[in-house]
């Protein structure tokens, strides 16, 4: 498929286009920030920078309301619009895609929902992006796209057909003999407007450094949706390059355009040698990365903690912390030592600057030698059971001994008073 890249201000560069001949225009305009955006790429070889600073709404407004309205122009009948967005001017474009597209052109706000390690000192934690999603008419290129259906989803709603009632209600769908209908091939349920796609971490192979970069798994997404393989894909603020690298790997030819020499350089080297991250969370479901064991979980509840999926060697993060480090906190498994236990604790704890490592253990290794030794540095405290039982034990232990001291004494006296008795009588003949 054929990938063209521009260098310029797409404003000059969209006149050129010939109108009609897009099918999709995806663009991730300057956000009206008000800031300068800088970062450097994996080796810090490359800085890129590109300013979104505006000084008011109004001079924001005319230069997104001029580019759009030159990509309306490029789309084809059957064309869509994606414009990316945040809270910060989302009102100002979506009044702008309003006025050029038509209300009854809307097609939907996709939220990109996504969870980024970071703080929010005052207010909530921004954990989204807006999409909006104009047609230029109403008769738009859509591709369904289905997916599972939920856990609480029941049977009966996935394999009988229903209707609507003469109030609206959904009811169950029954024939002229009362009997349930059942429905046609079930597919799954309809994409939603929420699309959870995982941020790129820091460490994603596919991340260059680029400040705005989106993940390919979110362009790949937009272009399913709209387009068929062989259409035509426009990006007028391309930057990295994500939509022309997501249409190069889905067939589709594509055109992007930005005003940066260096970020054209990099989109066409994506293109060349594309490197797309795989997402466990999208292949596998967010409860893949739930690992805590559940009945390590069980034996620590009541703490103030936080559970640890995905480590071999740690269980819980206490929320309190110990001299400037984390507490950490292992639970032992039925299989291990206690030294077994341990040293895996240990070991990631050292990993973690952590300087209050608990072992919590479970039972008594009684067939090894040297297995209840513990590294020097981790507390071992017993779980409430191990408490209970050896609690009971103890006590159990002391009754008998009291019970066997009390029988072998009476029987001690009774020889002691035979024995007097056979001293005063006079020495035995025997």
């Amino acid at each position: 498929m054929a990938i063209k890249l521009q260098v310029g201000d797409c404003s000059d560069i969209l006149k050129s286009v010939e109108p009609g001949s897009v099918d999709m225009v995806y663009l991730d305009p300057p956000f009206f920030t008000e800031k300068r955006h800088r970062l450097r790429n994996r080796d810090r070889s490359q800085e890129f920078v590109f300013d979104d600073l505006w000084g008011c709404h109004k001079k924001y407004a005319e230069f997104m309301a001029l580019r759009l309205k030159l990509c309306r122009d490029c789309l084809s009948e059957e064309g869509s619009i994606f414009v990316h967005c945040d809270p910060t001017a989302n009102h100002i474009i979506r009044t702008i895609l309003d006025e050029l597209f038509g209300r009854e052109n809307f097609r939907s706000e996709i939220i990109w929902s996504y969870k980024r390690w970071s703080n929010s000192k005052s207010g909530l934690l921004p954990s989204h992006q807006n999409i909006y999603w104009y047609s230029k008419t109403s008769s738009f290129k859509f591709n369904r796209i289905f997916n599972g259906y939920s856990e609480s989803t029941n049977i009966d709603q996935i394999l009988q057909r229903r209707s609507r009632d003469a109030h609206g209600k959904s009811i169950y769908q029954r024939d002229e003999n009362g009997e349930v209908v059942l429905d046609d091939d079930k597919v799954g349920v309809p994409l939603s407007d929420v699309w959870e796609i995982p941020y790129l971490n820091p460490k994603a192979k596919e991340r260059v450094g680029y400040p705005t970069q989106k993940p390919i798994l979110l362009l790949e997404r937009i272009i399913e949706i709209s387009t068929d393989p062989g259409d035509f894909v426009l990006d007028p603020f391309c930057g990295s390059g994500t939509t022309l690298v997501a249409a190069h790997l889905m067939k589709r030819d594509g055109l992007g355009i930005d005003v940066s020499q260096e970020a054209i350089e990099l989109a066409q080297s994506r293109i060349e040698s594309p490197i797309r991250s795989k997402s466990n969370l999208l292949e596998k479901g967010r409860d893949s990365y739930r690992t805590a064991d559940k009945n390590a979980m069980v034996l620590l509840e009541g703490l103030d903690l936080n559970p640890v999926h995905r480590n071999k060697g740690i269980d819980a993060i206490l929320k309190q912390t110990f001299d400037g480090g984390p507490v950490l906190i292992r639970v032992q498994r039925s299989h291990e030592s206690l030294s077994e236990a341990a040293n895996s604790l240990l070991k990631a704890a050292r990993k973690k600057s952590c300087k209050l490592p608990i072992l919590v253990k479970t039972h008594s290794d009684h067939d090894a030698l040297f297995s209840e030794d513990t590294p020097e540095g981790v507390y071992v405290v017993g779980s409430a059971a191990m408490e209970i039982s050896g609690l009971v034990e103890k006590l159990t232990a002391k009754v008998q001994n009291k019970q066997h001291f009390a029988v072998h004494g009476n029987t001690a006296a009774e020889l002691i008073i035979q024995r007097a008795v056979q001293l005063k009588k006079g020495p035995s003949l025997l």
